[in-house]
């Protein structure tokens, strides 16, 4: 292990230098707009804001999902927004103060409702379309459950374990091992719930899996920091079934091209503004070697 006393923290902590990583040149200790920018509005309900990292999928699944579902008021159009300053537009910053993908402006009434945060998206969204999200008792309580669940675990997994495993400048040995071990842990929460019923909330599909799927279903199936022989996924069989069985629905295959910049071209479209791009795609697709960072 390294030496532990190779850093000790200031008295006051400065921000004179980057931190170092592969995206080292956008992380700043201070929020707000570096630049004027509006975004762009098509012509949909709602107009979508993001790219296609675990969060991001989160927002596009769902939508596929509810015009799966018939629901013709959440047709959209998604914009990308690449994580390489454009987060910090005037535009961008407007609809989310916390300049993160994924961030929703819901224009079908009178006055733009702007929604940030994915688990508030989701919640937006199957709150006005009465889908996805059960309508009381304890099947809703459960739902909501594992709907903050995954937003209070994610961080470990992306900021933590993906930050120091893939991302980091050096390796650091506690680091590593410090969220390796929570992310396993938390692997084994989900593989037992789902050792009880075939999706978190019970026996339907919620909003709960939409949250908890691009995270923990990319970790299991070898998609997410390339991690799979690290933590030894293959050892959560229940988990390995509910990714699959998600991966397989048409919305979510869907919903996880949009703003897709990465992998196989085939595997990408850049924006979504008609279901018909989904068949025609778009011609400006340049796959890259490495996913961008999760978010």
């Amino acid at each position: 292990m390294s030496d532990p006393t190779a850093y000790i923290p200031p008295k006051i902590w400065t921000w004179n230098k980057e931190s170092g990583g592969k995206f080292a040149s956008i992380n700043r200790p201070i929020a707000g707009p570096t630049h004027d920018k509006e975004l762009p509005i098509g012509r949909h309900p709602m107009q979508l804001y993001s790219l296609a990292t675990p969060n991001g999928v989160k927002a596009t699944v769902m939508l596929e999902e509810l015009l799966a579902l018939g629901h013709s008021g959440a047709e959209y159009d998604a914009w990308l927004i690449k994580i390489d300053g454009n987060q910090f537009s005037s535009g961008f910053v407007a609809v989310n103060p916390n300049s993160k993908i994924p961030a929703l402006m819901d224009r079908s009434g009178p006055t733009p409702i702007r929604v940030f945060e994915s688990g508030a998206i989701l919640m937006h969204l199957a709150e006005k379309f009465g889908a996805l999200l059960p309508a009381g008792g304890a099947a809703r309580a459960e739902c909501l459950s594992w709907l903050f669940w995954q937003m209070g675990a994610a961080p470990y997994l992306g900021g933590g374990f993906g930050h120091f495993y893939a991302y980091a400048p050096i390796k650091i040995e506690y680091a590593i091992d410090r969220f390796a071990m929570e992310v396993k842990r938390q692997l084994d929460v989900l593989d037992r719930r789902l050792a009880e019923s075939p999706y978190l909330a019970g026996d339907y599909y919620t909003i709960a899996d939409i949250a908890v799927w691009p995270w923990y279903g990319g970790l299991v199936k070898g998609v997410l920091y390339e991690a799979g022989e690290f933590l030894q996924v293959q050892d959560y069989k229940n988990v390995r079934r509910w990714a699959d069985a998600i991966g397989k629905r048409p919305a979510v295959q869907r919903g996880r091209m949009v703003n897709r910049t990465w992998g196989d071209p085939a595997s990408q479209l850049h924006e979504r503004h008609d279901a018909s791009d989904f068949a025609t795609k778009t011609q400006d697709k340049v796959a890259s070697d490495k996913p961008a960072a999760a978010e």
